[in-house]
């Protein structure tokens, strides 16, 4: 700031995030020395931190006016061109920047920032801000957020391995942004080889982190819905072990149905059997689960309409169950129906209500 105190001070409110204080000092200054291309700087990083991005806009055209060319100036204004929706200005800029300075990172970032802003973009501006961010990272292998732009650019252009290495690096070189780990959470448990415990599991457990962070919320939610949606399967057994039970379907090795009523000890045992399927299916391993998994799943069955209908298709095939076994049934008609109906309950939905939700 060439000593000047005026600056000085404007630039200690900045730092300490008082930006409106910061304009306050800088007006009156730039009222008498309006060729000083510093104040504009210092002005044009308070307007874009308070989202005022046309001020912004106008205070970065004025350090260019004072030095044509500056790249500074030009990245600053990229950035906020595109906060304004002026998508090829804010290109047109950053590729000035790396024209007059193709060996400053900040440069390759931002045109990277700007091409890979829109998914919309044609597959050769994805491609470019890919190419931008590998020259960045090359640049500045020690700065997270090139790590950051390689990171995006590589799952916009399909890059799976890249994403990851790029993820781990940049969580590597910035640990506490709250961002690095909710992706990386989301990107080691959105997986299908994760089981949903495992997967819920370490969603929880990266809001623990991350409180604030949707991505993970809703990962946590898909995760538990997973988790509701196996329910059936317990339901399903239930149900198998009440068909054998009364000899639902004859075989042809075992062609002779056995003797209805079922006595009361055969009743009896099925219902110890399905106890146990529930016991160790779902009870054993809902207590072992973190407290933020359990809560969730009550949260979702609440909020979830899809959670609510697969929890009542797994109630509805399990009371099916109870009916055929614990009822002294002396003919199977009435059992093949509840039979059917239970299955019907279960399966009714599965083929297409995997990707709902919850």
């Amino acid at each position: 700031m060439n000593g000047n105190p005026v600056l000085g001070r404007a630039a200690t409110l900045q730092s300490a995030g008082r930006h409106e204080e910061s304009k306050a000092v800088l007006a009156p200054y730039l009222a008498e020395e309006p060729d000083d291309e510093w104040a504009w700087q210092v002005l044009a990083v308070a307007h874009e931190e308070l989202g005022e991005y046309e001020l912004a806009e106008r205070a970065a055209t004025e350090m260019l006016r004072i030095t044509p060319g500056h790249v500074g100036a030009l990245i600053l204004l990229s950035r906020v061109l595109l906060r304004l929706g002026k998508r090829s200005e804010a290109r047109a800029a950053a590729e000035e920047a790396i024209r007059r300075a193709p060996d400053k990172w900040p440069a390759h970032f931002a045109l990277s920032q700007v091409l890979v802003a829109y998914a919309t973009a044609p597959p050769a501006d994805h491609e470019r801000a890919y190419e931008a961010a590998c020259e960045a990272v090359r640049l500045a292998p020690q700065e997270p957020d090139a790590h950051q732009a390689l990171c995006f650019t590589a799952v916009r252009t399909q890059r799976q391995d890249v994403a990851k290495r790029a993820l781990v690096e940049w969580l590597r070189l910035d640990p506490s942004n709250e961002t690095t780990q909710a992706m990386y959470t989301d990107a080691m448990a959105d997986s299908p080889a994760v089981p949903a415990a495992r997967a819920a599991e370490m969603y929880s457990a990266g809001l623990a982190g991350a409180p604030q962070s949707a991505m993970l919320r809703r990962g946590l939610d898909q995760a538990t819905y997973r988790l509701l949606r196996g329910t059936r399967w317990l339901a399903l057994g239930c149900l198998a072990a009440a068909g054998v039970m009364v000899d639902l379907f004859p075989t042809a090795k075992h062609p002779t149905l056995r003797e209805l009523p079922v006595p009361l000890g055969n009743r009896l045992w099925v219902l110890l059997v399905m106890a146990a399927i529930w016991g160790f299916g779902a009870l054993l391993r809902y207590q072992r689960m973190r407290g933020g998994v359990r809560l969730n799943i009550r949260s979702l069955v609440r909020r979830g309409r899809w959670a609510r209908i697969v929890v009542g298709q797994a109630a509805l095939t399990v009371l099916c169950a109870l009916l055929i076994s614990q009822v002294p049934w002396t003919g199977r008609d009435v059992p093949k129906v509840l039979f059917g109906a239970g299955l019907v309950a279960s399966l009714s939905t599965m083929a297409f209500d995997r990707r709902k939700a919850g």
